[in-house]
């Protein structure tokens, strides 16, 4: 992973927005309609060559594909994987976070708020053993990603490609078939390997998404304990560096957060909680949203608990479930108050709180302002560049 050597370099979560109306596309595949190949290719090659101009213009350094092929940002995995199918009781089905129980209204509201969606409580369970497949879809989303990204007039400092924990993806698609959990996350361990692998082959740094590190203390894990909790996520982190065995540290961020929501958060797990368990892990980078009005404060946590000498830090700056777009200044301010508190400038990357679209179809911040926001990341960025280097 690059440093912010003499500059701060800018990167985001993953997600961007899926546009030419390639969401309503995958939507409709998500929801058993009829798609003709060819218009979905020809969308998608679209679209994702406006979204890496789009970036480059916005001035990321560190960029990606923005996710544009994949219903969600950890579904992807049971089109490459066998051994999902359909729920056989309702018994098993993904319980709702605190939050959605304690503010039933705003639950409510997001709900049925007039974006498209798809159940992120419903999707597809583990009935069986869980192996990867072929290569074939992974290796094609990273071609086709590269392969535009030549077709720029210039380039990333770095690209980066994002891909689930086996952690979150053992509590988001739920298991009916292993004896216990952590039998579970495991398999997903070893399943994911072939995918981890084959990203760093191409030469990309690999981004593990792993939001189960701090929004499932108030979902799946909301009935047990701190302690069963933070045991709990370091088996996450334990079967995550079996997966990773193979990838060079330097090579691999780990992203982890509190939900990817506008909602209220009042049971979301301290940072100072998070940070210990991901500094386990086999990678050369975190990356905690610290722009949301829950957690900003919590930057304070690495002159305490301070960032290992083999890790950088990607500092969320810029918020992704609204609409209000971040002045430079304020980002700039935030920026310092990172380098201050993490105690090195080259070690903090300027990012975002997490993705745009990590679930198609269900976005908070539209389009247009997805860019603007971006771009006053870039300008933060530089504003806070001269303060720190003169």
């Amino acid at each position: 992973m690059k440093h912010s050597v003499d500059r701060i370099l800018t990167t985001h979560v993953g997600s961007l927005p899926r546009v030419r109306g390639l969401a309503d596309i995958i939507v409709a595949g998500q929801e058993g309609k009829t798609i003709d190949p060819a218009s979905y290719a020809a969308a998608l090659d679209t679209a994702l060559g406006e979204v890496i101009a789009r970036q480059i213009e916005c001035g990321i350094d560190i960029g990606n594909d923005g996710e544009l092929p994949r219903p969600s940002f950890f579904s992807y995995i049971t089109d490459r994987m066998s051994g999902f199918g359909p729920g056989t009781s309702d018994r098993f089905d993904r319980p709702l976070p605190l939050d959605a129980k304690k503010f039933p209204i705003w639950f409510n509201q997001i709900s049925t708020g007039g974006r498209r969606r798809l159940n992120v409580y419903q999707f597809v369970h583990a009935v069986g053993e869980i192996r990867y497949g072929d290569t074939a879809a992974v290796d094609k989303e990273c071609d086709d990603f590269l392969n535009q990204l030549k077709k720029q007039k210039t380039g990333f400092a770095e690209p980066f490609m994002t891909a689930v924990s086996p952690g979150f993806a053992g509590t988001a698609l739920m298991n009916e078939h292993y004896d216990s959990h952590e039998n579970y996350v495991y398999a997903l361990a070893r399943a994911l390997k072939t995918e981890y692998e084959r990203i760093a082959a191409h030469g990309m740094v690999l981004q593990i998404d792993s939001p189960d590190l701090g929004m499932e203390r108030a979902g799946y894990f909301q009935d047990n304990t701190l302690s069963e909790f933070l045991d709990a996520m370091d088996m996450h982190i334990d079967a995550l560096n079996l997966a990773l065995e193979n990838v060079p540290a330097d090579q691999v961020r780990l992203h982890a957060c509190w939900g990817n929501r506008d909602g209220p958060h009042v049971h979301d797990i301290p940072v100072s909680d998070v940070l210990p368990v991901m500094y386990r892990a086999k990678v050369g980078g975190i990356s905690l949203p610290f722009a949301n009005p829950r957690h900003q404060h919590e930057i304070e946590a690495f002159r305490e608990l301070p960032l290992p000498d083999n890790m950088v830090a990607v500092i969320g700056v810029i918020e992704t479930t609204g609409n209000y777009v971040e002045h430079p200044i304020t980002v700039a301010e935030r920026l310092c108050r990172a380098a201050a508190c993490v105690g090195d400038r080259e070690r903090i990357v300027a990012g975002t709180d997490c993705g745009f679209g990590t679930i198609v179809g269900d976005t908070f911040t539209a389009e247009d302002v997805v860019w603007a926001k971006l771009k006053s990341l870039r300008e933060g960025a530089d504003i806070a560049s001269k303060r720190l280097w003169g």
